[in-house]
């Protein structure tokens, strides 16, 4: 399969001309294409679809690029950041890298460029993309399959989101999942209701977890929720 077949890009940039004709380029090469023109925008519509790859302008209103994947950082580590930037200094590429960003395209960039590096990304993260269906945590094992949950000879079955809240912490471990993201992947609305509904889910995977004392989920009040192993 073609790597542009069923990738969608999310492309994060203000300057509308040149928004459009990334876009029709990327297009032609057979991608789908999802647009923001500033950073708040680019973040919600990256937590709600989940798009293959991020093209994301350094500069922007309301929130600029590197705030922006900062934040995405909290909940996904693995999809492809491209920055796009007029700035040229040293200080800006290695706070671009350190926040999680996988390459820069200085402007003005050929087309031609963006494509190679686009594809590049893709390919790379595709050759890397291993899912995990079992996690060891402490004296437990995870089996998302199966969702289910061993100690021993003690097995709990998970529910559905149980099973899917725990995969999202253990795919994180020691690092925190932004709440919204878990709202809006598993209900689709993050509306007070069902952020109450997820503290209920974390306090029984509390429950499940408590014979072993090394093992916390830990709540940072107002940002997520942190699977720490010490």
């Amino acid at each position: 399969m073609n790597v542009s077949e069923k990738s969608v890009v999310l492309l994060v940039e203000d300057e509308k001309a040149l928004s459009s004709i990334i876009a029709d380029t990327l297009e032609d090469e057979g991608f789908s294409i999802l647009k923001a023109f500033d950073g708040d925008e680019g973040l919600r519509l990256f937590l709600n679809k989940r798009p293959g790859i991020l093209i994301a302008d350094v500069m922007m209103p309301k929130m600029d690029g590197f705030e922006m994947v900062e934040k995405i950082r909290r909940a996904d580590k693995t999809t492809p950041v491209l920055f796009l930037t007029a700035r040229s200094s040293i200080e800006d590429l290695v706070s671009g890298f350190e926040l999680g960003a996988n390459d820069y395209l200085r402007k003005p960039f050929k087309m031609q460029e963006l494509i190679v590096r686009v594809k590049a990304l893709l390919n790379r993260a595709m050759a890397n993309k291993e899912p995990e269906l079992a996690f060891s945590i402490g004296g437990y094992v995870f089996d998302s399959v199966s969702q289910t949950l061993f100690w021993g000879d003690e097995t709990e079955k998970l529910s559905h989101l149980e099973n899917e809240i725990l995969r999202r912490l253990c795919l994180n471990i020691n690092n925190i999942v932004d709440i919204q993201s878990i709202l809006l992947d598993l209900w689709n609305d993050d509306s007070p209701y069902n952020l109450n509904s997820l503290h209920g889910y974390i306090h029984k995977l509390r429950k499940l977890l408590i014979h072993e004392n090394r093992v916390k989920i830990i709540n940072e009040r107002g940002i997520g929720y942190k699977l720490v192993f010490q």
